[in-house]
């Protein structure tokens, strides 16, 4: 029998292309948001919009049955979103993550994914040794997102434990691809440098920090490969999904301006930067034979 999927927030980057990816495998897929999809018509077989922070609308997305939830909605974007608007992201979020796993556990599903961050990880040194994912713990998170994906993957294990469905955690690192927002005040590194260096008429741009920070990125077709892989999996714990490559922003300025053709400077200026480097073991989700293509 084909399998049924709910994918809540598939309005999104991710959730998008996750939908099209379960509908390609042969999934039944019912995609909800608060919103469209920002560029192409979604390709879910149902697409409903709805807010989830209403418990109700969470409980009608589960109507008529489904195997697998996969949980991506929640209020978030870039570094600059995350650091200006930290209650609307704590109270929309928790409400949204309550609410579809509460739905999910009364309907009666087989596995429920959960799109957690390594935002729950703490802030690290240059070089220090990478972290396992247990070694979220004790917990520093940098910014309130973390606090909040933290919570959210411990409601997720507690009823788990219940036995009301089998969880599956994946904590993202940064993703990047066709059709994620690239302007608008939610954009994230990687579309924001590639915007500013498109429209850069002078040869300059405006990044915030010193260049220095470290970031690893992911692309979505890996990604979502990765989810795949991990709720195909008997792997119940948080598992780190992202690659083995590390760059510097400044690196990544130089990325984007050799693609793009341009010799551009950068005007390093004050801004939310976030933490100077996180370093994280992906050994968890290589040893289900994820392997990143790009």
């Amino acid at each position: 029998m084909t399998k049924r999927a709910l994918v809540c927030g598939a309005g999104g980057f991710i959730g998008s292309h996750l939908v099209k990816r379960l509908v390609a495998d042969g999934y039944w897929v019912r995609g909800v948001d608060i919103k469209q999809p920002e560029w192409s018509p979604s390709h879910a077989d149902e697409f409903v919009v709805a807010d989830l922070r209403n418990p109700d609308s969470a409980a009608a997305a589960l109507a008529g049955g489904f195997d697998e939830v996969y949980q991506l909605a929640a209020d978030m974007g870039g570094m600059g979103f995350i650091h200006s608007a930290e209650t609307q992201i704590m109270h929309n979020s928790m409400l949204v993550n309550v609410n579809v796993v509460e739905a999910a556990a009364q309907a009666g599903i087989d596995r429920y994914f959960l799109a957690s961050s390594v935002c729950v990880y703490r802030d690290m040194e240059l070089g220090e040794a990478e972290l396992a994912e247990e070694d979220a713990y004790p917990a520093l998170p940098d910014n309130e997102y973390g606090w909040e994906k933290l919570y959210a993957e411990r409601a997720v294990a507690s009823y788990a434990r219940e036995g009301r469905f089998q969880a599956r955690i994946a904590r993202f690192q940064n993703c990047y691809g066709p059709e994620g927002t690239w302007t608008g005040g939610r954009e994230k590194a990687p579309a924001a440098l590639c915007r500013k260096v498109a429209q850069s008429t002078d040869g300059t741009i405006e990044v915030w920090g010193d260049g220095t920070a470290v970031r690893s990125f992911i692309y979505v077709d890996d990604l979502v490969e990765g989810v795949r892989r991990l709720v195909d999996s008997d792997v119940s714990n948080p598992t780190n999904l992202g690659t083995r490559e590390y760059v510097s922003v400044q690196k990544l300025v130089e990325l984007v301006a050799s693609s793009a053709a341009k010799e551009i400077t950068p005007l390093w200026v004050s801004g939310p930067v976030g933490v100077q480097n996180r370093n994280f073991a992906n050994d968890r989700i290589e040893s289900l034979g994820f392997d990143p293509q790009f």
